[in-house]
């Protein structure tokens, strides 16, 4: 899911976007625990790209410290409810207080298997496959592996979603028809489902709906359905 939308949210209803940004980590929380309850094995938000570091600065520390927030809230009944987090992006960048929030999230439901919780925290997926082929390169340079030995497998296992599937389902809330430099490799072959409700109003109903037009569709992977 990319979470999109929380700012114009806010401007809808004349409050600053900060407020729209905590309305959206409610909407997260609903979101989680909706799909703690489903038989999704997966869930991959995307709550901070590598470009929006470009916004105000008031606006980026706001958004680590509802990172902080959210953590030290929820962090027990994630825990209990058999969900792991899982932060993927260029983690080191990120401020050492919320840097030390998610490693002590990721830390305390690594053992957890009811859902795997991605969270994409500075993550773009450019810089994603660039550092998938900078280590690569080592290996080659190590004489660990030549460069016949690359295949799209070997590129996916230096991805942030090693030994994890390809997404099914890709959600983007707010109407906007585009990636936003999200899991450019995964998603080859994911469903798109685009709501022009904003993320902040995205409820589990909002989940079913996108679900149920997956489970409709008709899945080829570029071959055809002879059926």
């Amino acid at each position: 899911i990319i979470m999109d939308g929380n700012g114009r949210w806010a401007i809808q209803r004349n409050k600053p976007r900060l407020f729209g940004h905590r309305a959206g980590i409610k909407a997260l929380k609903r979101i989680v625990e909706f799909c703690a309850k489903l038989p999704v094995d997966i869930l991959t938000v995307f709550a901070f790209s590598t470009e929006n570091w470009k916004r105000p600065k008031e606006e980026v520390n706001t958004l680590m410290n509802l990172v902080v927030e959210y953590i030290e809230r929820e962090l027990d009944l994630l825990d209990r409810n058999g969900i792991k987090i899982n932060p993927i992006g260029i983690l080191d960048e990120l401020p050492e207080k919320t840097l030390e929030y998610i490693k002590k999230a990721a830390e305390k439901t690594k053992d957890n298997n009811k859902l795997v919780l991605n969270v994409a925290l500075n993550y773009g997926g450019r810089a994603e496959i660039t550092q998938a082929v900078k280590k690569i390169c080592q290996k080659i340079a190590n004489g660990e592996i030549t460069p016949q030995d690359i295949n799209e497998d070997l590129i996916s296992r230096f991805l942030y979603t090693s030994n994890m599937p390809d997404p099914d389902l890709l959600i983007r809330p707010s109407g906007e028809m585009r990636l936003s430099n999200f899991l450019l490799w995964q998603i080859a072959y994911s469903e798109l489902w685009v709501t022009n409700v904003l993320w902040p109003d995205f409820k589990p109903q909002h989940l079913i709906n996108a679900i149920y037009d997956f489970q409709n569709r008709d899945r080829r992977f570029g071959g055809i359905n002879l059926s």
